[in-house]
């Protein structure tokens, strides 16, 4: 009981700031406490708090040594990243997330794949419900968005590809790797874009 008291009391920036300079064990506890802090009642009035640590992010990572608190870092900025509050800059993280699906770690990977694919449904919303009213302001920003995605996507399909991967027919069968971690993405992209959209990212990327 002592425990979860403890637990309710810390803020998400004690969480971290433990998380980036704790010892192994109490970092790997305070990834996983920043879920339940998250959740729990007294959680309400910090989304500035969360905000400021969504935003720093990529800074902070730069500055991590370790691999076990990369790890631990990355996993809890992907409990808090769907309440970033970046409704004009949607993909402000983009780059950063890009870069973690080329990691060695499946579990940053993995981190970096829910990401991203949180971003597309509010990006492919004009796509996928146009009986709705969009401004077209909005919709030609996530049609930039989405074009950039589509670009460094196939960029990173390209680099990472190897012929041992044409046996595998299915996504799903591909060994753990970057390279499936991107075609994840790529593929969650196709379901939310669908084909004829995608064909004509296709034709602008060309």
């Amino acid at each position: 009981m002592e425990t979860n008291k403890t637990t309710i009391n810390k803020t998400f920036t004690e969480l971290f700031g433990t998380i980036l300079t704790g010892n192994k064990d109490d970092s790997r506890k305070s990834a996983r406490e920043v879920r339940k802090l998250l959740h729990s009642s007294s959680q309400g009035g910090r989304y500035e708090e969360i905000e400021t640590i969504i935003e720093t992010a990529p800074d902070e990572y730069r500055k991590i040594i370790e691999d076990w608190r990369e790890e631990n870092f990355v996993i809890a900025v992907s409990v808090l990243y769907f309440l970033h509050d970046k409704e004009n800059q949607p993909d402000f993280l983009f780059p950063w997330l890009i870069y973690l699906l080329q990691h060695q770690n499946g579990n940053i990977r993995q981190s970096a794949v829910r990401m991203i694919e949180h971003e597309l449904g509010p990006l492919t919303f004009h796509l996928r419900c146009p009986e709705y009213k969009h401004s077209e302001l909005r919709s030609a920003q996530s049609d930039s968005i989405l074009l950039n995605l589509f670009v460094a996507l196939n960029n990173l399909l390209a680099n990472l590809w190897k012929p041992e991967y044409k046996k595998y027919k299915y996504i799903d069968s591909l060994p753990a790797c970057p390279y499936k971690s991107a075609e994840m993405v790529f593929s969650e992209m196709e379901v939310d874009c669908g084909k004829e959209y995608m064909k004509r990212l296709k034709s602008q990327f060309i």
